[in-house]
């Protein structure tokens, strides 16, 4: 680590005052990040199936006249390391990197997003975990070869590179395509106009498309955080919380990125979701392995 001019500064220290947990305001202290001008339902969902002894904390990241480009996520990449340092000044167990297309648009490839985490990790004694590569984890742990990947509202440009980091990972992408690719909406400016919310049944409709365009997969992948809206209320749900009835539905496991990283987090703090889940994380409930 060097500062101003090049001059050394002292390896990080994490507060020894958080080695004891009853200092924390709760046992075990999960940080989610975001992209720019997004809420995040990570934090939201992650609370609602945790145990009491966990508490979950948002950070929205910081840049001027975000876009919401590929270039946008590589110049200023750096941020991720400030909210790490962040979060483990404050006590925080797990940060946990919300935004699937910053592993691909960092140009690091999958072993030196693997390496970057690992950094991080050490450097401030803080476990970190980004959703791409959760995926990649998540995949690799289920023995899953074959996948199809519902692209839901991400930009060609953005899905593409998922699909990249994934086949580079070694994974047989059999299929992939967003809303549009799949004739829900007539055009990209069309489908963001929705700024990520959809109607409920898209949900089921949009992965029944990908299922009958590549039926023989090991599971079926979907990317982003898209909120599927219910319309007595209004109230939304995201893959995580549809998982359990699209599985019954397609016969197969439903992996997505929110649905990985959850999976990630609860692995590292040794813990399994404390309500009914998607197979991949249900999988934690019968044997609650460590980091």
């Amino acid at each position: 680590m060097s500062g101003k001019g090049g001059a050394s500064l002292p390896p990080y220290r994490k507060p020894a005052q958080w080695t004891d947990p009853r200092n924390k305001p709760f046992p075990r202290q999960v940080v989610f990040t975001c992209p720019p001008r997004d809420f995040c339902g990570g934090p939201t969902d992650f609370v609602r199936m945790a145990p009491d002894t966990v508490g979950v904390h948002g950070r929205i990241l910081h840049i001027p006249d975000y876009k919401h480009r590929l270039d946008q996520r590589l110049e200023n990449f750096a941020l991720l390391e400030e909210v790490v340092e962040c979060a483990a000044d404050a006590g925080a167990d797990v940060c946990a990197q919300v935004g699937s297309n910053w592993v691909h648009a960092s140009n690091l490839g999958v072993e030196g997003i693997r390496r970057y985490i690992e950094r991080l990790s050490e450097t401030y004694a803080t476990a970190f975990h980004m959703s791409g590569y959760a995926m990649v984890e998540a995949l690799r742990a289920a023995n899953v070869e074959k996948v199809a990947l519902n692209a839901v509202y991400h930009w060609p440009d953005w899905w593409r590179g998922t699909v990249g980091f994934l086949r580079e990972a070694g994974f047989d992408v059999v299929w992939a395509g967003n809303f549009v690719d799949q004739g829900w909406f007539a055009s990209q400016e069309e489908l963001n106009a929705q700024v990520f919310c959809f109607d409920e049944d898209l949900a089921k409709k949009s992965m029944a498309y990908v299922a009958d365009k590549a039926p023989h997969v090991d599971a079926y992948l979907a990317n982003g955080t898209a909120h599927f809206r219910r319309a007595c209320d209004g109230a939304t749900r995201r893959f995580v919380g549809l998982a359990p009835e699209l599985e019954a539905m397609l016969g197969k496991p439903v992996i997505t990125h929110d649905i990985a990283l959850h999976w990630r987090i609860f692995k590292t703090l040794g813990m399994a979701p404390a309500t009914r889940q998607g197979i991949l994380l249900a999988s934690l409930q019968q044997s609650t392995p460590g980091p």
